[in-house]
C-alpha cells in the first residue's frame, strides 16, 4: 500500500495568511528556477481547492463587504481547516497492490481536474502541517525536437517486456528520456541474464523491427511508445542464471520500475510549455493571490494553474504526433480523422473480418491495419506523444509520392487515405460488371437510386457509409442542345474561393434613346464564363427597362473592333485590358443595322510639311439601331444623332440655338425606324423648330462618303452587306462647346490591374462558394465532352446539384492554385458556420423533405506560403464539448470564437440529428 506521512502540527499551528504567504513564496521562488530533474509532486484536486478555500477566505470576505473587519472568523461560515491531505482518489490500488512498479496512478487523471502540481518543497510544507499523502514525485525532463522544453511526466513509459526463448513476460516503467542503454542493463537484472548475451528489440505488434543497439539513444528518439512490446532475446550460447531457474520468473505478469539515472522517480509527460515562455504562464503563486477566482478560471478551463510547467493527464484523445521532418501536413489530417466520432468507434472494435485483404486497388489490409493501430494508440489513456513512422513507412510504400521529408498538401493525402481505407475495407470481394445508362427522360429520383445502387454493389465500406454522398451532373452541348444527366458519388467537396473562380468587369454603358448620358458600369461575372454571362450582368446591373435589351462591343482604336454576339463565346478571350461598352437597344427589333456613330476630332497630321491639322478619331463610338427594311433619310439620320447626344448637350446652352427635339417623344418613333421615319421625323421637327444640321458624313451602299451637313432632303441607301453603317461626325472646337464630351472619352480597361480593390463589407461565406461550385459553367478546353448526338467533342456547359449528403461532409477550400509559371495562396477570410450549417435548400432531390443540418467538429489549417507553410487541427471533443489545437505533439485548449480564421484549409462537418 501506499505510504501516509501522520498528521502534521509539531509546530504551532499557522493562520491562513501565513500559510498562503509561505506556499506564494515556495511557489514563486521555483518558478524562476525551474531546470531538468526538478520535482514536483501532485497533489488531489480536491483537497488543495479545499485549501484554497481555506486560505483565502479571510480575503474574500474583506474584498466583497465592508463589514468584514467586524467578522468573527470563528463563526459558522469560516471554512474548516482542512484535514490530512488525501491523493488516494489518484492512486489505482487494485493495480499497485498486484505489481511491484510502486504507486500505479488512474490512467485518465487530468492537471486541474484531479490534480494540482506544486513544487517539491510546497509539498514538504504541507505535509509537516497537515500530514497524509501518499506522496507522488514527478520529475522535469527536457522535450521537443531542440530539447529546449520542459515537461513534468506525470505518466512514464509502460513497456512490456518478453524474454525468449523462455516467454517469460515482464512490465516495467521507464523514463522516456532513459537511455536504451539503460533498459538493456535493467532488462539484464529483472530476467537475471548476462549483459554480454542479450539483445533487446523493438517488438512493435509482436513483430521485429528494429535490434536496439545504440545505447546511448534515448527511448524518446527511438520511438518507443507507451504499452509497446520489447524484445528481450538470449543467445544461445548463454542463458539464464541459476537465480533465474530458482525464482522462476514464470508468471505472466511481473512488473517493476525502473528508476532514471536523474531522478529516484520518473513519470510520464504531457502537454509542454516552452521553457523561454515559462515566465509568462500563470503561476500558482498569481492564482493563489488572485483568490477564490483561481479555483474558478482552473475549473473553467481558462487559466491553467501552473509553475512554469504544464502537464496534462491521459484524457482520451488528447495525444499529439511528433513531427518526423515536414509531416505537419499528415499529422493534421490524420487527428481529424482519428476524431471522427464514426471511425473512433469503427477502429477500435474488432474490424479486422471486414477487411478485404485481395483487393487488388487496396494495400492487401496494411493501410487499414497500420490506421487502425495508430487510432488506437491516439485514444488510448495516458499516452504521451509519439512519432508515427510505422504509419509513415506504410505510407510511403503505398503512396510514393509521400515518401520522403517534403511538404506536401494535407487534402491530397486525405484523398489518398479515404479512398485507401475504403479499398482496404471494401465488403465487396467481387465487384460485378454494370454498365450504366442514361436518363433518357426518366424521372430523376429514379436514375438517381439506379446510379446509387450500381455504386453499392460495387462499393461497400465504413467509408462509404460514413462520408460519401452523390451529386447530379447535368451536361447540355451548345450545339445541338443534348442533355446527358448522370448521378455520381463524392467523398468530399471542392469549394472554390469565389476570387478564383469570379472575375471583375468594367463595361461601359450606353444608351440610344438620349434618355441618359454615358455610365460605367461593374460587375462580377463567372471566371470562365460565356458572353451570355456578362449580358446579364450588365442587364441587372444598368436597370433595364422591360423593353431594352444590351448589345456588347469590343472598342479598339476608338472604333468598334467587333461586336460580341456569340452568347456562347468564353469569356476568357476578353483581357482585362481590354475596353467594352454596352450599347442599349429595343428587344423587340428584328432585322437590324446598326449606325455607329463615331468621333472625329482635328490633330495637327504628323509629317504634313505645311502643318495642317487632320480629322482623327477619338471617344467611345456610339450606336443607334435601324430596320434594315427601312427608308430612311438625311433627315432621320440628323434627328438620330441629335437624340443620341442630347443628354451631353451643355445645359447652360438649353436648346435655342440646336431647337433639339423632345428626345422623349422622338424615342419611340426612332425605335422602329422605317418608312414611317420621314413623316415622324417631320412631326418633330416642324417648320417652328429650326434643326441644326450636325457636320455628319455617311458611307453608303456604293462605299462613298455623303455629306449630311449639306445638300437637298433625300433618301440615303444604306449598305446591304455590313451589319455596322459608318457614320462620321466632325467635332470643331466651336462644337465641342456646345457639349460636354468627356462622357466619350477615357473608355476604362475591363479590369485596371494593380488598382486597388474595393474591400469587402461582408466577408465571403461559405454559402457562396457552395454557390461558386454549383454554377453552371463551360468546361475548360481541356476537358471537352464527347456529344453523342453530334459526335464531337464539346465545350458544354456543365451544372451540378447535390442529390444526397453523408453523414459526415467533408469541404475541401481550395486556397492553392497551380500553373506552369508560378503557385499561389489564397489567404481569403471565409466566413464558415460552426452550427446549423443548413444544407436543405441546396439538395436538389424534392422529394428528399428532411433537414440537412450539420455541426463543425475539426478542420485542418494552413498557416504560411506554398512549400514552407505548417498545418495545424482544431478539434472538438464532442464528449467534452470542448476545442482543441492541434500543432503536431502541442495540444492546448481554445475557444469556440479561435477556430475561424483564414488558415482554415478542410472542414469536417458532421450531421446533426434530430434524435
Amino acid at each position: 500500500m501506499a505510504e501516509v506521512s501522520p498528521a502534521g502540527c509539531s509546530s504551532p499551528e499557522l493562520s491562513p495568511e501565513e500559510e498562503l504567504s509561505i506556499i506564494s513564496a515556495t511557489i514563486s521562488a521555483a518558478e524562476h528556477q525551474i531546470k531538468v530533474g526538478d520535482t514536483f509532486c501532485l497533489v488531489s484536486r480536491r483537497w488543495w481547492e479545499k485549501w484554497v478555500h481555506f486560505a483565502t477566505h479571510k480575503k474574500i470576505s474583506t474584498n466583497e463587504g465592508s463589514s468584514s473587519d467586524h467578522q468573527d472568523l470563528n463563526s459558522a461560515s469560516t471554512p474548516k481547516r482542512p484535514s490530512s491531505i488525501d491523493n488516494m482518489d489518484l492512486v489505482n490500488e487494485s493495480a499497485s497492490d498486484n505489481s511491484t512498479m510502486g504507486i500505479e496512478l488512474h490512467d485518465t487523471l487530468q492537471e486541474h481536474t484531479h490534480y494540482t502540481l506544486v513544487p517539491e518543497e510546497t509539498w514538504n510544507q504541507f505535509c509537516a502541517w497537515y500530514g497524509g499523502g501518499p506522496k507522488l514525485a514527478r520529475k522535469v525532463i527536457s522535450c521537443g525536437e531542440s530539447q529546449t522544453e520542459l515537461s513534468v511526466e506525470v505518466y512514464p513509459l509502460r513497456l512490456h517486456l518478453h524474454l525468449m526463448p523462455k516467454s517469460d513476460r515482464c512490465t516495467i516503467r521507464i523514463s522516456k528520456r532513459e537511455t536504451i542503454g539503460a533498459l538493456h542493463k535493467k532488462a539484464c537484472e529483472i530476467f537475471q541474464l548476462n549483459l554480454e548475451q542479450v539483445s533487446i528489440w523493438d517488438y512493435f505488434s509482436h513483430q521485429k523491427h528494429a535490434l536496439m543497439n545504440d545505447l546511448d539513444k534515448t527511448l524518446d528518439d527511438a520511438n518507443i511508445q507507451m504499452d509497446q512490446d520489447i524484445l528481450v532475446e538470449v543467445s544461445d550460447d548463454g542463458g539464464c542464471t541459476s537465480d533465474v531457474q530458482e525464482n522462476g520468473f514464470t508468471k505472466s505478469n511481473t512488473s517493476a520500475l525502473v528508476e532514471p539515472s536523474k531522478a529516484n522517480l520518473s513519470i510520464a509527460g504531457g502537454f509542454s510549455a516552452s521553457k523561454g515562455a515559462m515566465k509568462n504562464n500563470n503561476s500558482e503563486l498569481s492564482q493563489i493571490q488572485s483568490l477564490a477566482s483561481g479555483i474558478t478560471e482552473s475549473e473553467d478551463h481558462k487559466t491553467p494553474v501552473s509553475v512554469g510547467v504544464s502537464t496534462r493527464g491521459s484524457s482520451g484523445g488528447l495525444t499529439g504526433l511528433l513531427n518526423l521532418g515536414n509531416t505537419c501536413f499528415m499529422n493534421s489530417a490524420i487527428q481529424c480523422l482519428v476524431h471522427t466520432p464514426e471511425f473512433a468507434m469503427y477502429f477500435r472494435e474488432d474490424f479486422y473480418n471486414e477487411i478485404n485483404w485481395h483487393n487488388p486497388l487496396g494495400m492487401v489490409g496494411e493501410l487499414a491495419v497500420t490506421f487502425g493501430e495508430l487510432l488506437r494508440k491516439l485514444w488510448a489513456p495516458g499516452r504521451t506523444p509519439f512519432a508515427p513512422k510505422v504509419f509513415k513507412s506504410k505510407l510511403a510504400r503505398f503512396a510514393p509520392q509521400f515518401s520522403g521529408y517534403n511538404q506536401h498538401d494535407s487534402q491530397e493525402l486525405l484523398a489518398f487515405l479515404l479512398d485507401g481505407l475504403h479499398e482496404d475495407l471494401n465488403r465487396v470481394k467481387h465487384k460485378p460488371y454494370i454498365k450504366s445508362r442514361d436518363a433518357d427522360g426518366r424521372p430523376d429520383e429514379e436514375v438517381a437510386d439506379e446510379y446509387w445502387a450500381n455504386h453499392i454493389a460495387r462499393n461497400d465500406s465504413i467509408i462509404v457509409d460514413v462520408c460519401q454522398g452523390q451529386y447530379k451532373s447535368t451536361l447540355v452541348c451548345p450545339v445541338c442542345e443534348k442533355i446527358s444527366v448522370t448521378f455520381d458519388p463524392f467523398m468530399y467537396l471542392s469549394l472554390p474561393l469565389q476570387s478564383t473562380t469570379t472575375r471583375t468587369m468594367t463595361v461601359t454603358v450606353f444608351s440610344c434613346d438620349g434618355s441618359g448620358v454615358p455610365a460605367s458600369c461593374t460587375v462580377i461575372v463567372p471566371k470562365q464564363g460565356r458572353c451570355r454571362d456578362l449580358v446579364q450582368a450588365v442587364s441587372r446591373a444598368c436597370g433595364l427597362k422591360q423593353n431594352e435589351k444590351v448589345f456588347l462591343a469590343e472598342i479598339r482604336n476608338h472604333l468598334i473592333h467587333q461586336f460580341l454576339e456569340d452568347p456562347l463565346m468564353s469569356l476568357s478571350s476578353i483581357k482585362d485590358d481590354d475596353h467594352l461598352s454596352a450599347y442599349k437597344i429595343p428587344k423587340s427589333m428584328k432585322n437590324t443595322k446598326f449606325l455607329q456613330l463615331i468621333h472625329r476630332r482635328q490633330e495637327l497630321v504628323t509629317g504634313n510639311a505645311r502643318g495642317t491639322a487632320g480629322w482623327k478619331a477619338y471617344g467611345t463610338p456610339l450606336v443607334f439601331p435601324v430596320s434594315c427594311d427601312a427608308t430612311i433619310t438625311r433627315g432621320d439620320i440628323q434627328l438620330i444623332v441629335h437624340t443620341m447626344l442630347s443628354p451631353m448637350l451643355k445645359t447652360e446652352q438649353g436648346y435655342s440655338e440646336f431647337s433639339d427635339p423632345d428626345t422623349s417623344s422622338v424615342a419611340s418613333d426612332l425605335k422602329n425606324v422605317n418608312v414611317e421615319a420621314d413623316s415622324a421625323c417631320k412631326e418633330n421637327n416642324g417648320p417652328d423648330k429650326p434643326q441644326l444640321k450636325l457636320p455628319l458624313k455617311l458611307v453608303d451602299g456604293n462605299n462613298a462618303c455623303i455629306d449630311l451637313s449639306v445638300g437637298e432632303e433625300r433618301t440615303v441607301r444604306l449598305p446591304s452587306s455590313s451589319l455596322s453603317v459608318l457614320l462620321f461626325i466632325d467635332w470643331s472646337p466651336k462644337l465641342l462647346q456646345k457639349y460636354d464630351t468627356h462622357y466619350l472619352e477615357k473608355l476604362p480597361e475591363v479590369f485596371k490591374t494593380g488598382a486597388s480593390k474595393k474591400a469587402r463589407t461582408e466577408p465571403l461565406s461559405l454559402y457562396a462558394c457552395l454557390e461558386a461550385f454549383l454554377r453552371e459553367e463551360p468546361l475548360v478546353p481541356e476537358d471537352m465532352w464527347f456529344c453523342p448526338r453530334c459526335k464531337e467533342r464539346r465545350q458544354a456547359s456543365k451544372k451540378l446539384d447535390l442529390w444526397r449528403l453523408p453523414e459526415v461532409l467533408v469541404i475541401h477550400l481550395k486556397r492553392f492554385s497551380y500553373s506552369r509559371s508560378m503557385k499561389h495562396k489564397l489567404e481569403t477570410f471565409v466566413n464558415f458556420p460552426i452550427h446549423d450549417f443548413d444544407l436543405t435548400n441546396y439538395i436538389a432531390n424534392k422529394n428528399n423533405s428532411s433537414r440537412h443540418v450539420y455541426d463543425l467538429y475539426a478542420l485542418t489549417n494552413h498557416y504560411g506560403s506554398m512549400g514552407s507553410g505548417h498545418y495545424t487541427a482544431h478539434i472538438k471533443l464532442i464528449e467534452e464539448n470542448r476545442w482543441y489545437n492541434f500543432d503536431d505533439n502541442h495540444i492546448s485548449p481554445i475557444n469556440e470564437d479561435e477556430v475561424k480564421t483564414n488558415a482554415a484549409y478542410v472542414l469536417f462537418y458532421r450531421r446533426v440529428r434530430s434524435d
